[in-house]
C-alpha cells in the first residue's frame, strides 16, 4: 500500500535520507568529456529525475507523472487529486548560477488564469557537483514556491530567458546567495504584481494585459476563498533593487 506525502513531508523524507545515506542520489554518468557541453545538464537534469521517481517507488510513496511534459508539474504526489501537492523537480550545477527554466512564460501567464493551484506547485531543487571521474553528487537540496525562486532582471520585472527580444521561459534568481544581481520576491502578491507588469511591457503581451490580474484574483478567491491584495509594481518596485 503506498503513502501520500505532502511535498513538505517527501521534502523532509528526502533531507532525513541524505543525512543517513552517503550515497544520496549518487549517480555514475560515465565520462563527462563524451557528453556533448550544452546538453550535460539537460541529461543530468533529466537522471535525476528517474532517480527520483525510483526513490519514490522504492518507499512505497504515491505519485504519478503529469504527461504533459511542458507545464509544471512533472508529478502528482496525489494521483486522485491533481490540484494539491504539485511538485515540479529541478536540478543545477552548484558551482554556477541556476539556468533551468521554472515554466514557459506565455503558457505560465494564461495557466494561471483558470488554474490558480499552479501558483502552489512547490519546486524540488537539487545543487548538483559533477567529479571529474563521472559522478554526480548531491550538494544541497531545497523545496521552494515560484516566487521564492523569481525575481526581477534588468529589462524586465520578472526575470526569463529573452533571445533577440523574445521571452520564452521564466528564469530564477539565485536565492540561496546574497551575490545575485536581484533579491527574490518575497510573497505571492508581489510575483504576480511583477508578471502584471511584465505582460504590460513585453510587446506581444501588452494587449492581454488590461483584466488578466482582476481575473487571476477573481478566480484565486473562488478557488481558494482568499482574495489576493496584490499591489502596484510601481509601489513596491523600490523594495526590489539591484545589489
Amino acid at each position: 500500500m503506498t503513502n501520500k506525502y505532502t511535498s513538505q513531508e517527501l521534502f523532509s523524507a528526502l533531507q532525513k535520507e541524505r543525512e543517513i545515506n552517503s550515497t544520496f542520489c549518487h549517480i555514475y554518468m560515465g565520462n563527462p568529456d563524451a557528453i556533448v557541453k550544452p546538453f550535460l545538464h539537460k541529461i543530468v537534469e533529466s537522471v535525476i529525475k528517474e532517480w527520483l521517481e525510483g526513490w519514490l517507488k522504492e518507499n512505497d510513496i504515491a505519485f504519478s507523472p503529469n504527461p504533459n511534459t511542458q507545464m509544471p508539474p512533472d508529478l502528482f504526489l496525489d494521483p486522485d487529486n491533481k490540484e494539491e501537492n504539485l511538485l515540479e523537480v529541478k536540478a543545477f550545477n552548484y558551482n554556477a548560477s541556476p539556468g533551468f527554466d521554472i515554466a514557459d512564460f506565455r503558457a505560465y501567464q494564461e495557466e494561471i488564469i483558470d488554474k490558480p493551484y499552479m501558483l502552489h506547485v512547490k519546486y524540488l531543487i537539487f545543487g548538483y557537483e559533477m567529479t571529474e571521474d563521472g559522478y554526480v553528487i548531491i550538494r544541497d537540496l531545497w523545496l521552494k514556491n515560484v516566487w521564492e525562486i523569481s525575481s526581477p532582471s534588468e529589462k524586465y520585472p520578472v526575470k526569463n530567458q529573452n533571445k533577440r527580444g523574445v521571452i520564452y521561459n521564466l528564469r530564477p534568481s539565485t536565492w540561496y546567495s546574497d551575490k545575485g544581481d536581484y533579491p527574490s520576491f518575497t510573497c505571492l502578491e508581489h510575483f504576480l504584481a511583477a508578471m502584471e507588469q511584465t505582460i504590460y511591457k513585453y510587446g506581444p503581451t501588452n494587449s492581454m494585459a488590461d483584466g488578466w490580474l482582476d481575473t487571476v484574483i477573481s478566480n484565486y478567491k473562488k478557488f481558494y476563498g482568499v482574495e489576493l491584495k496584490v499591489p502596484r509594481w510601481i509601489d513596491i518596485k523600490s523594495e526590489y533593487q539591484k545589489r
